[in-house]
């Protein structure tokens, strides 16, 4: 049975992500498009989908133990709940890096052991070394919030309508949106900027320029076929002159630097929310 939303909080990320877009969804409402289908090939946390509550979609991430966390909120989020609620009464610094050092067994373990871990970890990064191991260290929390079972209830309803879950490449898009009924939403490992800006990998293999440049050539076909194509990234001139080369708009987003050793170096910066010409972006 379906769980029914909770008046008290609606559908929202159950996941801390870095690089989450909720913070900057105000700037983006007046730009999303009208469509049926809805894409989203690198879903991180999700709150974009979360927000619009698209009637349907295909929500896809190259993150295997995201994509079966994201299946066990919407097919098992009870059973999950529980589970998720055995790692937060035994959560200490030491309970942490035992969980981090073990692979789980079941879905549901590998589901409950990525949240608890994402809301006790430094700043909720995701980040594995080239072994593919998680390597966050513990973050500096006095109580955190492990358990939000309103949070993972709602998500459960949001992700139970028409919204297909799956392991895939960005690429993988193409085999599905094919004209002006479909919008792609694309937030991608950001372009550095500077020579710390790569944070370390998200997944055993980094997001380098070749990828930004078949992302390029991903969104020129989409664009081509019609879709409506929405990017995020840095505010760069390699950025820039990737999506110039397609005739792509560009609309500069007012963000926020949260992921720094330094917190004096964290504040206002700007990065680029990037379309296809097919839709306007209001003048800078």
């Amino acid at each position: 049975m379906i769980s029914q939303i909770s008046k008290s909080t609606q559908a929202r990320p159950f996941l801390k992500w870095a690089g989450g877009k909720t913070r900057l969804i105000p700037q983006y409402t007046d730009h999303f498009p009208d469509y049926k289908t809805y894409y989203e090939p690198f879903l991180g946390g999700g709150a974009v989908f979360f927000n619009l509550q698209p009637p349907t979609a295909i929500l896809t991430d190259i993150n295997q133990e995201l994509i079966t966390t994201y299946r066990c909120v919407r097919d098992n989020v009870e059973e999950l709940i529980e589970r998720v609620k055995k790692h937060e009464l035994q959560h200490s610094q030491d309970y942490y890096y035992q969980v981090r050092a073990k692979s789980a067994s079941s879905d549901l373990e590998k589901a409950a052991r990525l949240i608890y871990l994402n809301k006790t970890c430094f700043n909720g990064l995701y980040r594995v070394n080239s072994q593919g191991k998680f390597n966050v260290p513990l973050g500096r929390y006095e109580k955190p919030k492990i358990c939000q079972e309103d949070v993972l209830r709602n998500a459960s309803v949001a992700l139970s309508r028409d919204v297909e879950i799956k392991e895939a490449d960005f690429s993988e898009v193409l085999n599905h949106a094919t004209g002006s009924d479909d919008f792609v939403f694309f937030d991608p490992p950001y372009y550095p900027i500077s020579g710390t800006s790569y944070f370390t990998s998200y997944s055993p293999l980094s997001f380098n320029k070749k990828d930004q440049e078949r992302l390029r050539d991903t969104c020129a076909e989409l664009a081509s076929r019609g879709v409506k194509v929405m990017v995020c990234n840095s505010d760069c001139e390699t950025i820039i002159d990737l999506y110039r080369e397609i005739n792509f708009k560009f609309h500069r987003i007012k963000a926020a630097r949260s992921i720094n050793s330094n917190p004096k170096n964290r504040g206002a910066i700007y990065e680029l929310l990037i379309a296809s010409k097919d839709f306007c972006l209001p003048k800078q």
